[in-house]
């Protein structure tokens, strides 16, 4: 991955990433019968990566929601930013480019601003609500990130 600020890649985590992070001890991390997700992938500042899965079923409002897809039509399909992980260590990250539908790539391809702007907003909004710089109201955050992982990575965020 480049230094521009919208470069991504659409990669799966590797074995070891689920490995060092098994579902026993971190639970909130995607992970869907032993396979991987899809996941957008945006490196921030050569600090870590930003890793947002692809998921069929999105019930709530924390994500980009696909619009013009084929899966969209019967599912509620889109990249789930509560379910975001950070990545330091590149031997967690595929190097192959994952497969995913090609009507989901051109969508997000061409809202790739948004969604990078709507990820790091959640991701920002959860860094200040934890180091006590912007807090939440408690249901608010509850509602955001009950069930995020990003617990599990605040080493990696600096907090």
């Amino acid at each position: 991955m480049g230094t521009n600020e919208y470069d991504f890649q659409v990669l799966k985590l590797t074995d070891d990433f689920y490995n060092a992070y098994t579902r026993a001890q971190y639970r909130e991390i995607l992970e869907k019968n032993d396979r991987p997700y899809n996941c957008i992938i945006f490196e921030v500042s050569n600090d870590y990566f930003v890793c947002v899965p692809y998921r069929t079923e999105i019930k709530h409002q924390y994500a980009y929601h696909f619009r013009r897809t084929t899966r969209s039509i019967q599912h509620k399909s889109g990249l789930d930013y509560t379910k975001m992980v950070i990545v330091k260590n590149t031997i967690y990250l595929g190097c192959v480019q994952a497969v995913i539908d090609n009507d989901e790539y051109i969508e997000t391809v061409s809202n790739i601003h948004r969604i990078k702007d709507e990820a790091f907003d959640f991701l920002e909004k959860y860094i200040k609500h934890v180091k006590g710089e912007s807090l939440l109201h408690h249901s608010e955050y509850r509602r955001r990130y009950q069930y995020s992982p990003l617990k599990y990575f605040h080493s990696e965020l600096g907090i």
